[in-house]
């Protein structure tokens, strides 16, 4: 007998719905808006496995969102460019011939193979180095926001290279398509949204499974797993693979929405941006990141238009507000669970979150 549809998969259809008409509903700055967001939201929905399920705090998933921004980019400016030119910032940095690996990305299957395997190799080198190690929590945080930050400097500091500060832009066609017609803007959106419900239910799926299990065990017990004769490492490096993947293909496809890709989209700030989405929306659900993202993001958009200025507090607050009373982050408000109980005897009780402790049985299953 066929299950009951649920509020939440009622509501899911709907906003799929919507997400599908858009294009017939909204005016073309705003799908571009909604599409640079969807696209953002693939990292929040990768730090879900990673630092939800996993426990693996990434402050430099800026780092994966420019690889895959750049990977894109390059394509897109070699393309247009004869045998023997190279981009215009090139020349006004004196350099005569264009490097071996950029001339690579003249194929696209070599664009798409970039955003699909260099982040993800890049991520699983980092994973074996730092896990097998076990290092962890505040050190690997403290790690990945050393590589955000070397990351952006090195694009700026390579300005013959990269396009420095400036980053890459200034493109025009897309697989022979004009990125400037509102049916290939269209196009892009569509392969976004889509890239979004797969990476929903690919995440779901693997939550579900007995890697998601495993993952689980690996934060919340992983002496316990070694104990019973299973090492933690491989499933960490797996999730912190995934998420750069996601965190890859949102940088492609914002590239392809925004038109630009920078250093300072890719630095310590935005990877820490793209953790708040992540705690705003959920970070132990998959459409409360989805939705936080989002709803930051579109903030971000009307609160920096009109108030420059106070952006940043605001961020801020977001994010204080998601710690101290929504620590299950916004999908807290629809599963009826909170940190907070009434105080008793003067002092403020905390109630554990689930999932924090594994039970012995839930691991003992799961291994």
């Amino acid at each position: 007998m066929p299950s009951k549809l649920t509020p939440k998969a009622i509501f899911g259809a709907i906003a799929l719905l919507a997400a599908i008409a858009a294009p017939w509903v909204l005016d073309g700055y705003d799908l571009n808006l909604l599409g640079r967001f969807l696209a953002l939201s693939l990292t929040a929905m990768g730090l879900v496995l990673l630092w939800g399920e996993g426990g693996i705090l990434s402050l430099g998933q800026g780092v994966f969102f420019g690889l895959g921004g750049y990977a894109i980019a390059m394509h897109l400016k070699v393309v247009e460019l004869g045998p023997d030119e190279i981009p215009d910032f090139m020349v006004w940095s004196g350099v005569a011939h264009l490097p071996w690996w950029w001339a690579v990305f003249r194929s696209p299957v070599a664009a798409i193979l970039g955003i699909l395997l260099i982040a993800p190799l890049f991520a699983a080198l980092i994973g074996w180095a730092t896990f097998r190690r076990q290092i962890s929590g505040v050190y690997f945080a403290l790690i990945t926001q050393a590589l955000a930050l070397a990351f952006a400097t090195l694009l700026v500091s390579q300005q013959g290279l990269t396009g420095g500060f400036n980053g890459l832009t200034d493109y025009h066609t897309l697989l022979g398509f004009n990125l400037n017609l509102p049916s290939t803007a269209t196009a892009i959106y569509f392969v976004t949204l889509a890239l979004v419900v797969a990476s929903y239910f690919g995440i779901t799926w693997l939550i579900r499974s007995r890697f998601g299990k495993l993952l689980r065990a690996s934060r919340d017990g992983s002496n316990r797993m070694r104990f019973l004769g299973y090492d933690p490492s491989p499933y960490k490096i797996v999730a912190f693979a995934i998420g750069a993947l996601l965190a890859s293909l949102s940088g492609a496809m914002f590239t392809l929405h925004s038109g630009v890709i920078s250093p300072a989209l890719v630095g310590v700030v935005p990877s820490i941006e793209m953790v708040i989405w992540t705690a705003v929306g959920g970070r132990l659900s998959v459409a409360g990141a989805l939705a936080g993202a989002l709803l930051v993001n579109f903030a971000k958009d009307k609160i920096s238009t009109e108030f420059p200025e106070l952006w940043l507090y605001g961020l801020g607050l977001m994010f204080i507000l998601a710690v101290t009373a929504l620590p299950k982050g916004l999908a807290g408000l629809f599963s009826g669970e909170t940190k907070f109980r009434l105080p008793s005897r003067g002092k403020a009780q905390f109630a554990p979150e689930p999932g924090i402790v594994a039970p012995a049985a839930e691991l003992e299953s799961a291994v």
